[in-house]
């Protein structure tokens, strides 16, 4: 029952863009207190962030004949965040494990080497649009579409 009370609640509260539909029932997380640290580590925090720069979500290239799909920028405030979905050309978005908050350090954002790529490789021109579903430690949602156009990379 609680699962779905959390699933309702991070439905309701979802954000603008271009929404997509969430194809699967959020994981039920707790949400976290939201108080201002200056060292971006909520939702309070990150979703100002996240919503004005919500066109940097995502990146593709196309890079010695392979399609690669960056979320750098999400991994980058990913400290407010508790999951990130994604889907390929309409495909269900699927869980895309976020690294861990380094909140015991000066950068609780940085990507380290143990956190591994924050990218993933596709067949070339395989990709034409991309949805993302994040879901923050508030457990508000903010989902959005791509077209390739939007996000190629020069």
């Amino acid at each position: 029952m609680i699962d779905i009370i959390l699933f309702v609640i991070a439905q309701a509260a979802g954000g603008g863009g271009a929404p997509a539909e969430t194809s699967a029932p959020v994981p039920a997380f707790a949400a976290e207190e939201q108080v201002a640290t200056g060292r971006f580590l909520t939702a309070l925090e990150v979703k100002p962030i996240l919503t004005a720069t919500r066109g940097n979500w995502v990146a593709l290239r196309d890079w010695e004949g392979q399609d690669l799909l960056y979320v750098t920028h999400l991994w980058s405030w990913r400290c407010g965040l508790v999951a990130m979905r994604v889907g390929v050309n309409g495909e269900a978005p699927q869980d895309w494990p976020l690294p861990p908050c380094h909140a015991d350090t000066n950068a609780p954002n940085a990507i380290t080497p143990d956190d591994g790529l924050p990218y993933r490789a596709y067949p070339a021109g395989s990709i034409e649009t991309v949805t993302v579903e994040i879901t923050y430690d508030d457990l508000t949602t903010d989902a959005v579409t791509f077209p390739r156009t939007a996000v190629m990379m020069p």
